[in-house]
């Protein structure tokens, strides 16, 4: 009788038990649904009004995603987006052969030349927009951007926020004021500080002082600061807890990013980087420091980068890849209400060695789009008339002499 009572009192502190651990389970399994169904809600938030369309990588080739992170331009003209700098940029890449993630900083004094004037690549947005600079990148590295990022600094302190903070160990006096972008920064060198959203950036877009001292190397330095917060907030997301803060980050990216990446993708992205980021490489590209026309310029070096430019593709650079066809026939179609403009596309095309072109109007029609068949062809061909659009040829009879199909909307912007 003893023993009956004895197993009875264990099958029941056993049955409390159960009941209690599937209770605890329930309630995981229901917020760890509520989270991703708020975050699905979030995605869809996200817009990409004025960004031109994404290209999803092929079997096998490397994903790169170009990040902007954008300053406020004018406290008092908010809305100007001409006078806005990309005061960060980096191309994040995934390479499916090696499995490593890549993150490339570009130094916002690296040089670019656009019709015969020298500018800064930081200035390139401002120029002209996202396409401009999608093709100052492209050219520059020699590789086939498939998304853009726009972040503005709201993004950057509400997602620091949402995931809790971020501790740094500060390695400089950090003193700096500046009234016009509302921004004031002050941080002791050997203080340990847990950064929220508004310290964050402070500490994110720090270089000098406000009596000329700070980093040596001005941007270069800063970007290597930038990078040293960056493995710490990626350290802090592979915290499986992480799943809880989900929704708050993507509502914090929600009203404050921009991006032609498709919301179905951007958690299969997010967790194909956060899986991969213990083989994260992050890098800077380098060149030669020189003062051109009174501005301090980095001089872009090709050999200097061979190292992380074959490291952004299947283990070769776009050119190595396949060589440019520059008999290609094209034909070049207007679809605007301005004359000549598909000539001035054919000057752009001669000018960079194709031969084989000829011109002609078409329908009018609102979006640019390049139309072949021929993936390699289309995205050198991107780089040169600035038209970030492709799609496969149609089937028609008045395109079947041609490669390449160049239509021309009104979209297109022939300032440069």
């Amino acid at each position: 009788m003893g023993r009956k009572k004895n197993q009875k009192k264990e099958d029941s502190t056993f049955s409390r038990l159960e009941k209690i651990c599937l209770r605890c389970i329930s309630l995981i399994l229901a917020l760890v649904v509520f989270s991703l169904l708020s975050a699905a809600i979030a995605l869809f938030k996200i817009s990409n009004n004025s960004m031109p369309d994404g290209e999803s990588p092929g079997f096998g080739e490397s994903l790169n995603i170009l990040l902007m992170g954008v300053d406020i331009g004018d406290v008092n003209q908010v809305e100007n987006e001409s006078i806005k700098r990309t005061d960060t940029l980096m191309i994040l890449n995934y390479n499916p052969t090696t499995k490593n993630v890549n993150l490339v900083s570009i130094p916002r004094d690296t040089l670019i030349n656009i019709n015969g004037s020298n500018y800064k690549i930081n200035a390139a947005y401002a120029l002209g927009g996202y396409s401009r600079l999608e093709t100052e990148v492209e050219n520059l590295l020699d590789i086939n951007i498939n998304y853009l990022v726009r972040i503005d600094y709201n993004a950057f302190r509400e997602f620091i926020d949402a995931i809790g903070g971020v501790e740094m160990t500060i390695e400089n006096n950090m003193y700096y004021d500046d009234e016009g972008q509302n921004l004031h920064i002050n941080f002791k060198a050997g203080e340990t500080v847990k950064l929220d959203g508004k310290k964050a950036e402070e500490f994110f877009r720090w270089r000098k002082n406000n009596d000329g001292t700070g980093l040596a190397t001005g941007d270069l330095g800063r970007i290597e600061n930038q990078q040293k917060f960056i493995a710490k907030v990626v350290k802090k997301c592979k915290n499986p807890f992480i799943i809880f803060r989900i929704p708050s980050i993507l509502n914090a990216f929600a009203d404050n990013i921009e991006t032609n990446i498709p919301a179905y993708k951007v958690v299969g992205y997010g967790l194909k980087f956060l899986i991969h980021s213990s083989n994260m490489n992050m890098s800077t590209i380098t060149g030669d420091l020189k003062m051109i026309g009174g501005q301090s310029y980095v001089v872009f070096n090709k050999s200097y980068n061979s190292d992380i430019i074959n490291s952004l593709g299947e283990n070769a650079s776009l050119s190595e890849k396949s060589e440019v066809n520059y008999d290609a026939r094209i034909k070049v179609l207007n679809g605007t209400n301005i004359n000549g403009l598909a000539g001035k596309v054919k000057e752009k095309l001669v000018a960079n060695g194709y031969t084989n072109i000829d011109v002609d109007n078409t329908i009018e029609t609102e979006k640019s789009v390049i139309l072949s068949n021929d993936s390699s062809i289309a995205k050198k061909i991107k780089k040169v008339v600035d038209v970030s659009k492709i799609d496969e040829k149609e089937d028609k009879v008045e395109y079947s002499d041609y490669d390449v199909i160049i239509i021309i909307g009104n979209n297109y912007d022939d300032k440069f």
